[in-house]
């Protein structure tokens, strides 16, 4: 589970405890294991900052607390600021964010690229697919997911042009324009080298970082007449 760390403190030396962390970034590179960190001041109160960081799980955060450069960092810290500073430890439950980003990695690392072991990071091993192209409508497992982009990429070379992301709660709507050119056999079609486009709507519900469950809506009878198989 994903985890945050938020720090609150005060100080009148921000300038120097600013360039504290420029140097605690530059010594700590390629050990540290946070992941994405921002500093707000208090508009209300200009010697008050409060600092998140995240990380991808309790167990990293605590491997990055016990870096050597970390607890030099942290002392130094403490000497800049006005008291001791606070920490709230946070498991998080929903980021609409993260799941936008596991979504991109679905289209550009498994789809387009091709790199099926990303599968097992994205999906969840109970992945449940609804797709009205496919004869069986609901698909459970993973391994679907892997057949469905084997099957794909072995008939078309081909990109997808992420149009729109909208994010709500759980669930991730991706409007997509793909673009293939036909390369294999396709539901029966030998190759016919021509360059097809299709639009689409995914919608992808997440659950702890993982995609949980998907919809596929796109226009499979546009793309059979590109293809001479409808008058």
């Amino acid at each position: 589970m994903k985890f945050a760390q938020i720090i609150d403190f005060k100080t009148e030396r921000y300038d120097d405890l600013d360039r504290l962390m420029d140097r605690w970034v530059e010594q700590t590179k390629g050990k540290r294991t946070a992941t994405r960190g921002l500093i707000g001041k208090d508009r209300a109160d200009g010697s008050h900052f409060v600092e998140v960081v995240e990380f991808p799980s309790y167990d990293e955060a605590m491997a990055n607390s016990k870096l050597p450069e970390t607890n030099r960092i942290f002392e130094e810290m403490v000497a800049l600021c006005d008291g001791m500073p606070t920490f709230t430890d946070l498991d998080v439950v929903r980021d609409e964010q993260l799941n936008a980003a596991t979504v991109r990695r679905f289209f550009r690392e498994i789809a387009e690229g091709g790199d099926l072991d990303v599968i097992d990071e994205v999906f969840a091993p109970d992945y449940t697919d609804h797709d009205i192209i496919k004869d069986e409508e609901t698909v459970v497992g993973s391994d679907g997911i892997r057949q469905d982009v084997t099957s794909w990429r072995a008939a078309f070379d081909f990109t997808f042009s992420l149009d729109r992301q909208i994010c709500e709660g759980d669930d991730v709507v991706t409007l997509w324009t793909w673009t293939g050119t036909h390369k294999g056999d396709f539901m029966g079609l030998a190759p016919t080298g021509k360059v097809c486009t299709m639009t689409g709507t995914t919608v992808f519900r997440c659950k702890d970082g993982m995609i949980q469950e998907g919809w596929w809506h796109e226009d499979a009878l546009g793309l059979m007449k590109q293809l001479g198989a409808l008058g």
